[in-house]
């Protein structure tokens, strides 16, 4: 679905006071005018000061924020519909330290700000199922741990996977970080990230025969001069996530952390061609979430 576009200007003009920001939630939960979330009905009455409705039938009242991604903050929404362009527009992302810098809160709050985010794009891109020709290969994020040999040397790996279209492009990707390469993980990324039509290609590591449970599996062993042919775009993918990481986070990413800055780089990659409609989809997932979960649609 198709967002509108906007830029830096734009967005800051329309979004400007506390009372367009609530405008556009209302907008976006409500297009056709208010509908009570408890009975259904299609009439109520604002109660303008305390920012909620009132439902005429059941009387019972709904925060114009109940349900969504900005509920329960004491954060003005001017400064959460800032930090929503600043994170989205930007394809090498924000810190929590510059976002705190810029909008004027403490970092652990403009962290708690942007991890909600980014739970929001989490679980818009969690519903995609890669399919057709399929390029798959593992990475690993960090650096080497004193005293840890072997493969990766201690630090996190993850699963990369992008789809090759007919015309060669690079389609949707999907990224996850695992607790270790074992074949029991590799069946469960194929189960719940690809479709049963997919044609995975990969460089021929023995776990990822776990892929053939899901999708067609073609294994390759390529020496590293003829990498770059038999799988181009999953390599570019994996250098420019740890450049992403590098440059933005500076490297020093938690294990426990690491998906959801992954899950922000993946939800940028696969809105790429629409980079302009980025934040009022974000800002559509953040106001269609519901709870913790923040479980976005359209967008």
């Amino acid at each position: 679905m198709q967002a509108p576009t906007t830029s830096f200007y734009d967005w800051q003009q329309r979004f400007a006071t506390e009372q367009a920001c609530l405008d556009a939630i209302v907008a976006q939960r409500w297009p056709e005018g208010f509908r009570c979330p408890h009975c259904g009905h299609d009439h109520g009455w604002l109660y303008a000061p305390r920012h909620r409705y009132e439902c005429a039938r059941c009387y019972r009242q709904t925060y114009i924020t109940s349900g969504t991604a900005f509920h329960g903050s004491r954060v003005p929404l001017t400064k959460w519909f800032w930090s929503l362009y600043l994170i989205s527009a930007d394809k090498g992302g924000i810190s929590a330290l510059r976002l705190s810098k810029i909008i004027g809160v403490q970092w652990r709050t403009a962290y708690k700000m942007l991890r909600s985010l980014r739970a929001a794009m989490a679980e818009r891109d969690s519903l995609y199922r890669l399919t057709e020709l399929v390029e798959v290969d593992d990475a690993y994020i960090g650096a080497n741990k004193t005293g840890k040999a072997g493969r990766g040397g201690g630090r996190i790996p993850v699963l990369v996977a992008i789809e090759k279209t007919e015309e060669g492009r690079p389609g949707f990707v999907a990224i996850e970080a695992l607790d270790s390469l074992a074949k029991a993980q590799i069946v469960d990324f194929a189960q719940r990230r690809l479709q049963p039509d997919a044609v995975c290609h990969t460089d021929a590591f023995p776990s990822l025969s776990g892929l053939a449970v899901q999708a067609t599996h073609i294994a390759k062993i390529t020496p590293p001069e003829e990498a770059d042919q038999w799988l181009p775009w999953v390599h570019i993918v994996i250098a420019n996530l740890k450049r992403f990481l590098l440059g933005t986070f500076h490297g020093a990413v938690r294990a426990h952390r690491l998906q959801e800055y992954i899950d922000e780089f993946v939800y940028r990659f696969n809105r790429r061609y629409w980079e302009e409609q980025i934040p009022n989809r974000l800002l559509a997932l953040c106001v269609g979430a519901s709870g913790s979960a923040l479980c976005g649609t359209g967008a």
